[in-house]
């Protein structure tokens, strides 16, 4: 039975508590049994409620995208915080760095000698450092066996270099998830391997997306920086990497217009953004209906193609979206209502999305 709380305005963004929960619990079990740590990618959830539920169940610390996301959490109590990304320092996000790691043991990212050299000129030893390599993503980072070469040119300016990351964003695309989990594997191992050959103990050796946590391919990884496997989305769902059993978060929204095969929902971009991969279906879909799709999105508006005439809502009716890449949807909404998805109608609390918007 779909639960549809007593809310008084939509589109709201709900959080179903036990399924969160359960999701967390999963991951950590599955990393505990393989000998890795977990060290979610709070940019997804963007949540202090929901961080200090992942550290409960045992994660090692936080994952962040940028500097302003490090500080929104640090300014909680959050201690051991890695900025995954190739940060270009200048003296303004260097004396940001420098004064985060006076309260934080501080990693930060980077994929070239330049980058390490204008990441030294700023900051000093205190702040961890992890090379990226590419493996097979293609976004950024450097190729696997150049790792050591970096590392070393980076060490020498007086940097602490303390291992390799990586993220297998390549495993997003249907059947894609055990090829991305393998090859992750294979390009970690040449780079810790590089490290070794140059001298380096590669101590931290980070890797895994959603996708990709749960599958238990042999590897020298050390740690695991999921993210949207708190919540799930719409993506997970097309690619089979969940159910819709494992979804905590969706947006209630309320059709404000039909015609024949169409519903128009009020939870247009501006709840549930516009991220819609060239394999994707749709901007999102229906919890409960699996052939309902949105195939429009304007800003307050969701066009969804709605088959089945028998369940197919009327005016004023509620329902519940699953968004297409739920980090994008959380960015936009100023917080969380928390429900009791065992009781249709409850609200057990409200959390607030402390890091908004952090994008410096």
């Amino acid at each position: 039975m779909i639960a549809f709380p007593s809310v008084d305005a939509t589109p709201a963004l709900l959080v179903d508590r036990a399924v969160l929960d359960g999701n967390i619990a999963r991951m950590a079990a599955s990393a505990r049994e393989r000998g890795l740590e977990v060290r979610p990618h709070a940019k997804t959830h963007k949540c202090i409620e929901i961080a200090h539920l992942q550290l409960a169940a045992g994660a090692r610390g936080l994952s962040v995208a940028t500097v302003s996301e490090a500080e929104a959490f640090a300014q909680t109590g959050f201690d051991d915080i890695f900025i995954a990304y190739p940060l270009w320092v200048d003296a303004a996000r260097g004396a940001r760095l420098l004064a985060l790691s006076e309260t934080v043991r501080l990693t930060v990212g980077i994929d070239s000698v330049a980058g390490a050299r204008a990441l030294a000129e700023h900051c000093d030893a205190s702040i961890g450092v992890l090379v990226e390599i590419d493996s097979g993503h293609h976004r950024t980072g450097v190729a696997p066996e150049q790792a050591g070469a970096v590392a070393v040119r980076a060490r020498a300016a007086g940097l602490n270099v303390l291992g390799v990351f990586t993220f297998p964003g390549h495993s997003y695309g249907p059947g894609l998830p055990h090829v991305a989990a393998a090859e992750e594997a294979e390009a970690l191992t040449v780079a810790a391997a590089a490290l070794h050959d140059a001298g380096i103990d590669p101590v931290v050796i980070s890797g895994g997306s959603s996708p990709t946590a749960l599958i238990e391919t042999p590897t020298v990884s050390t740690e695991l920086r999921p993210g949207v496997y708190v919540f799930g989305d719409a993506q997970q769902l097309e690619i089979d990497a969940i159910t819709e059993a494992d979804l905590a978060l969706t947006a209630l929204a309320t059709v404000v217009s039909t015609r024949g095969e169409v519903v128009v929902l009020d939870s247009g971009s501006k709840t549930v953004g516009a991220d819609k991969a060239s394999w994707a279906t749709g901007y999102g879909r229906i919890l409960g209906e699996p052939d309902a799709r949105i195939t429009a999105l304007s800003e307050h508006h969701a066009t969804v193609h709605w088959p089945d005439a028998a369940t197919r809502p009327d005016l004023g009716q509620r329902v519940r979206v699953i968004p297409n890449h739920v980090c994008n949807a959380v960015n936009l909404a100023d917080e969380l209502i928390v429900i009791d998805g065992r009781h249709a109608d409850e609200v057990v609390d409200r959390w607030r999305v402390a890091a908004r918007g952090c994008t410096t």
